[in-house]
């Protein structure tokens, strides 16, 4: 037979080249490369492109790929490899298979306008030579196929004809040199060389707008974005521009939308005309989808309201089919906040009040948007006790059944209790918390924008000023604890990753000023986790036990240890944040309240307050829905979905193995929908002590799920001190979806799933 080359030249078949191929990617793996050419030759027709005989192999590789037999998925991942060799070899015309000079590919790649100039400005040809010594190829085969499938498509920087030139150790080589810049210049290629380390190890992976565009020219390196959206005309639709400009640079976006005064509040004196937050919110839906990063992936949102805001109820039926609408927003993703009192209420079968932000300010002098605790607790009764100020009445249990109900069949909104946040928060001396981003994990002082009016300056030009709010930017980051195989892993990688984060800062491009200025103010990261079942089952701990939970406490009690000594020992080096003067890191508060009272925690908060702090905010942990992918690791903190299973991501499929898959922890990988949830809370509980910031903790239907278990799994997580909740994820792969019964008092059960299940719902904020 014959085949067509990639060139459209027609010529027979060698097999040498297809046993070539088979060797490579068998080598030292107990399989039969002969029997999977005869089960891909099947297919195989005369004038078929060799890129077809290549993707034919790897099907079949993927079809064998078992719990028995997991060594199949490394055969799909080296053929995968070897055609990425080849292609490379063609396009920088390189004598054999593997990597040529990097200084060459460095050159190249900053002539075809597609690395930052400024490598070549930073270093030296000799720099970049030392530095391309430091690949290694064996690295290459610690991919799945689906990571590398993953690296392949989405992270690797690819010549105008959309070939391949740049290599999977060039990705992570590249990073290393373009956050190294930060560095001194003495101290460059030690750090670039640690970081590579890391990176190429796969110990710890950074969030994918690093990944993607760190070397490249005006690389964005953050994930998302959190910001206040003011009450006025000018600023919401400032807010709005603000979202444009985010989602065009391939950023998603937290919006908390609770200043918006409510439907039928006055302006200007007119009575009866506000349209309230639901308009508001199509239009962030509108530029979601207008906005879609070059069809790359869809413009992401989440809107945040209190749940004592008037427009709650109709902020809830957002995504539902039914209504009018103009007033629906189905492609936002919603988040309430709750404070403690609410859940009290639902306890205590008490009446809730519903208070337009604008109408409380008019009338009270104050906003309840601005207080948390006891300072709430008061606004709020003074409030109540105004029998001039317009309010809506309803029962608390009524409207958390409502919110129970949009929650099983949507899997949204995401929940944020404010008062376990705002407590926790280091920074409270310089503001306040309102929202979260889109994943839930990142937790930080916000406040609004204002634009002022525009101006004609003496050349005749209009010029609008902008008084700055802090808008808060994500820098992710994670550590693949199925790495750390013992306590002087994390001692060792965890400073190293502290470091990298504070350097995005430094040579960050943020798409809008206002960013810039807080990243300056607060130098926020978010150093989170992926591998943390696979970290379990490695040590053989039940998901469902006291000793998950105990594990949980004390090994994120060392990451956040580690974390806070990297971040004392940058400070000392480069300077504190800003704004630590006063933190609750700086008073001691911080330790205080977490309970670290040994010597070794005393010890490092002196530290802390001699030295200061370099990082406002330190750790978080994100989802990692594609990174995770790329490491094979388990995603964030949860437990995998099914042994086997099919991860749906924006433009293809992949097909998924837990990592480590064998025979003999297959029972060990409890699946997400087989837990009890409340184990799962439990866990993230004794996790949140030492975070200070949140974690994006999903919870999954169980076969047996009813409404009372529903709302006990919520309350349980608010009173255990958990900060924010995100998908509930209504969707069983292998069970029969169970009827909800009405158990709660006064209830009906939340209606049966829609098509659109919230585990098809992707994360697009941490995974951008």
């Amino acid at each position: 037979m014959t085949v067509t080359k990639r060139d459209g030249r027609r010529e027979p078949l060698d097999f040498t080249h297809v046993r070539a191929a088979l060797d490579f990617a068998t080598e030292g793996l107990a399989v039969d490369p002969v029997a999977l050419e005869a089960q891909a030759a099947i297919g195989w027709q005369d004038g078929m492109p060799v890129s077809a005989i290549q993707t034919s192999l790897i099907d079949a590789a993927l079809r064998q790929v078992s719990p028995d037999e997991p060594m199949w998925d490394a055969v799909a991942a080296r053929l995968l490899l070897y055609d990425l060799y080849n292609q490379a070899m063609v396009a920088r015309r390189l004598p054999t298979l593997g990597y040529g000079e990097y200084p060459t590919l460095v050159a190249r790649m900053v002539q075809e306008g597609l690395y930052d100039p400024a490598l070549l400005d930073t270093y030296s040809p000799a720099d970049l030579a030392e530095a391309g010594q430091w690949i290694d190829p064996d690295r290459d085969r610690l991919f799945s196929y689906a990571g590398l499938q993953l690296l392949s498509d989405r992270y690797l920087v690819r010549p105008r004809d959309g070939g391949v030139a740049e290599l999977p150790q060039e990705v992570f080589l590249g990073i290393a040199l373009t956050l190294a810049q930060a560095e001194r210049p003495t101290d460059r290629l030690r750090w670039a060389r640690a970081f590579y380390e890391v990176l190429s190890r796969l110990d710890v992976t950074m969030a994918t707008p690093t990944f993607a565009n760190a070397r490249r020219p005006q690389g964005q390196l953050s994930s998302c974005f959190v910001d206040t959206v003011p009450d006025s005309l000018e600023g919401i639709y400032h807010s709005l521009s603000t979202f444009a400009r985010v989602s065009k640079a391939g950023g998603g976006m937290g919006s908390y939308l609770g200043k918006i005064r409510a439907t039928g509040s006055p302006i200007r004196g007119v009575s009866g005309v506000a349209k309230g937050v639901m308009p508001w919110a199509r239009l962030y839906n509108d530029t979601a989808v207008a906005v879609d990063q070059l069809g790359q992936r869809r413009g992401a949102v989440t809107l945040w309201l209190d749940v004592w805001h008037p427009d709650v109820r109709d902020f809830l039926e957002a995504r539902t089919p039914q209504g009018d609408e103009r007033r629906k927003a189905r492609d936002i993703f919603p988040g309430l906040t709750i404070p403690d009192a609410f859940m009290e209420a639902v306890a205590a079968d008490d009446a809730w009040h519903l208070f337009d932000p604008h109408a409380v300010e008019e009338q009270m002098g104050f906003r309840l948007e601005d207080a948390y605790g006891d300072t709430w607790r008061a606004r709020y009764a003074a409030c109540v006790q105004n029998p001039a100020l317009p309010r809506t009445t309803c029962s608390a249990k009524a409207l958390w059944r409502q919110i129970l109900q949009a929650i099983y069949r949507s899997g949204t909104p995401f929940l944020l209790f404010r008062d376990t946040v705002n407590r926790a928060n280091p920074n409270a001396h310089t503001g306040m918390i309102y929202s979260s981003n889109l994943c839930t994990e990142i937790l930080q002082n916000q406040s609004p924008s204002h634009p002022q009016e525009p101006v004609m300056t003496a050349a005749g030009h209009v010029e609008q000023r902008t008084t700055p709010g802090d808008l808060v930017v994500c820098n992710l980051a994670s550590i693949h604890l199925g790495h750390m195989h013992t306590p002087a892993d994390i001692d060792r990688v965890v400073p190293i990753a502290v470091r990298m984060l504070d350097d995005v800062i430094t040579v960050n491009h943020l798409p809008v000023p206002q960013a810039t200025a807080t990243n300056a103010a607060y130098r926020a990261i978010g150093l989170g986790v992926h591998g943390y079942q696979q970290y379990l089952v490695a040590r053989g701990i039940p998901w469902e036990s006291a000793d998950h939970v105990a594990e949980a406490d004390a090994l994120f009690e060392r990451l956040a240890y580690h974390a806070i000594q990297a971040s004392v020992d940058l400070a000392r080096e480069r300077g504190a944040y800003p704004h630590f003067p006063g933190s609750a890191w700086q008073t001691g508060a911080y330790f205080a309240q977490r309970g670290y009272t040994s010597p070794a925690w005393q010890a490092l908060a002196q530290r802390v307050a001699t030295d200061g702090m370099r990082n406002g905010y330190l750790l978080a942990i994100a989802p990692t829905g594609s990174t995770s992918i790329l490491a094979d690791a388990t995603p964030g903190i949860d437990p995998v979905f099914e042994h086997v299973w099919r991860e749906d991501k924006q433009s293809y499929a992949v097909w998924r193995l837990a990592p480590g898959l064998t025979p003999q922890t297959r029972d060990q990988y409890v699946t997400a929908h087989a837990v009890d949830q409340s184990w799962s809370i439990r866990a993230a509980a004794a996790r949140q002590r030492h975070l200070d910031q949140s974690q994006s903790l999903n919870l999954y239907r169980t076969a047996t799920l009813d409404a009372a278990t529903l709302s006990a799994w919520y309350q349980l997580a608010w009173a255990s001190g958990v900060k924010t909740i995100y998908y509930f994820r209504n969707f069983q792969p292998t069970a029969t979806p169970a009827v909800v019964g009405p158990t709660l008092p006064d209830t009906t059960a939340p209606e049966t799933a829609t098509a659109e299940s919230p585990h098809a719902i992707r994360c697009y904020g941490c995974e951008l």
